[in-house]
């Protein structure tokens, strides 16, 4: 089912932000076998279903992007997360529309 998340920066915009050396805290929610398959260099991964587990991992104080395959699974995560206190914003379009550098495996 497709988020009703309204924060939202195209991918075009975070690759703009990453070439300019920005410090962007990325967060990756696919499953691991999408990760390995090419995810964005500084992103962190933590799949959806662990999010509540592991969100303790993630800074609630800085603003984090999350991404996935198409925009609908990182827009669920944004949901979760900004209930739970974290500045969010979700990546419209996701892998899917990425046109940056990617890298392979763990």
């Amino acid at each position: 089912m497709a988020s009703k998340y309204s924060k939202e920066m195209m991918p075009e915009d975070v690759q703009r932000r990453l070439e300019h050396e920005e410090k962007l805290n990325i967060l990756d929610v696919r499953e691991s076998n999408e990760w390995e398959s090419g995810h964005i260099r500084s992103a962190k991964h933590i799949p959806l279903g662990f999010i509540g587990e592991r969100h303790n991992e993630l800074d609630p104080q800085r603003e984090i992007i999350v991404v996935c395959r198409s925009g609908n699974r990182s827009g669920l995560a944004c949901e979760h997360l900004e209930s739970l206190g974290y500045k969010v914003v979700n990546m419209a379009g996701g892998m899917l529309e990425w046109t940056g550098d990617i890298e392979f495996g763990k």
